[in-house]
């Protein structure tokens, strides 16, 4: 081969492995890769590199020439080269090893890198809350979500089956890691729960309830289960107070606005005559909200017809007067009686 020839061929080659050399790739094994894992960087294609270095963006991690081997601070122990095919292992990973690989040589001469993110496992979701006693309209509830470990992370708040989301009442905050739920009403009783994950592991903590007092309120009063008003004498009536409240509203009764010594649900009179006839209240306190209510029903207690009928009979048999009636008049007015 003529000298001009073999020049030519050498300068080929030469283009060939620059060519070659800037073709090559760095793949990881993982990524993301977990903290405390293990990961290699590989060439692709596989090259024989006689020397080199590794680095982690400006920080040097190792380089090599031949069979020696020369490690920088922090990674003697974790990282290794494979001298033939020139793949950097480092392993007992660290959230500060993401970042940029870039693995260098001047034999043959390439630059080539990839780039990682080290992510912390999710553990030991907890969700904590300063109190879960509050009152409808007047409190709170502040629930903040925290992790033993994890990074990065993202939130998601949930109320039994369904997401929340931001709103009017609803606060998300600390890079949601926080939900704030104002003015809650009773429908603000959760469950609430909060789900945290990352791109390779994800928990879920234990639900949180709130016990929300509201009332006493939606008050009804019904006697003998009926929403009439009027009696006759003698009746036994039975009075049922009914009130939505939580915790349960506290019951008192009372006679044209006089406390009666009768408490609770049911105030039950017997054999009632016409004195009792008047207002009867059902007075409800919730000592958890502080409230009072009532509600008040005119009860009216009259003699029926056939109640003045026998009166009447009873006072003329008595003045003799009833004896002296036609016989027909008298029939009549015992038929009318029966």
């Amino acid at each position: 081969m003529e000298k001009s020839d073999q020049a030519l061929t050498l300068v080929l080659l030469a283009l060939l492995g620059g060519f070659l050399a800037s073709a090559v790739e760095v793949q990881p094994s993982i990524n993301p890769a977990v903290v405390g894992g293990t990961v290699m960087f590989s060439l692709s294609p596989p090259m024989s590199l006689k020397s080199g270095s590794w680095a982690l963006g400006e920080t040097l991690i190792l380089n090599w020439v031949g069979d020696q081997q020369a490690f920088f601070p922090g990674y003697s122990g974790r990282a290794s080269v494979n001298l033939t095919t020139g793949a950097l292992t480092l392993s007992s990973l660290k959230l500060t090893d993401s970042g940029v690989y870039v693995v260098q040589s001047n034999d043959p001469a390439l630059s080539a890198n990839a780039s990682i993110t080290v992510i912390e496992t999710v553990s030991n979701v907890t969700l904590s809350t300063n109190q879960t006693d509050l009152t409808e309209f007047n409190s709170s509830a502040v629930m903040r979500c925290s992790v033993s470990s994890g990074s990065p992370l993202s939130f998601l708040w949930m109320n039994g089956s369904s997401t929340i989301t931001a709103g009017i009442r609803v606060q998300v905050t600390d890079g949601n890691a926080t939900l704030i739920v104002t003015n809650v009403t009773r429908y603000d009783s959760g469950p609430f729960s909060c789900h945290v994950f990352n791109l390779i592991s994800n928990g879920t903590s234990n639900p949180v309830n709130f016990t929300i007092s509201y009332g006493p309120e939606n008050m009804a009063l019904t006697v003998n289960g009926l929403s009439g008003t009027s009696f006759p004498v003698g009746s036994n009536l039975t009075m049922l107070c009914s009130v939505n409240s939580s915790p349960p509203a506290q019951l008192q009764w009372a006679f044209r606005g006089n406390l009666m010594n009768t408490t609770g649900a049911i105030l039950q009179l017997f054999l009632v005559s016409q004195n009792q006839s008047g207002q009867y209240s059902c007075l409800a306190f919730n000592n958890r909200t502080n409230m009072l209510n009532s509600i008040t029903k005119d009860i009216t207690i009259s003699k029926s017809e056939q109640q003045v009928m026998n009166v009447l009979l009873l006072l003329l048999s008595l003045t003799g007067f009833l004896s002296s009636l036609p016989a027909w008049l008298t029939q009549l007015l015992e038929d009318f009686t029966e």
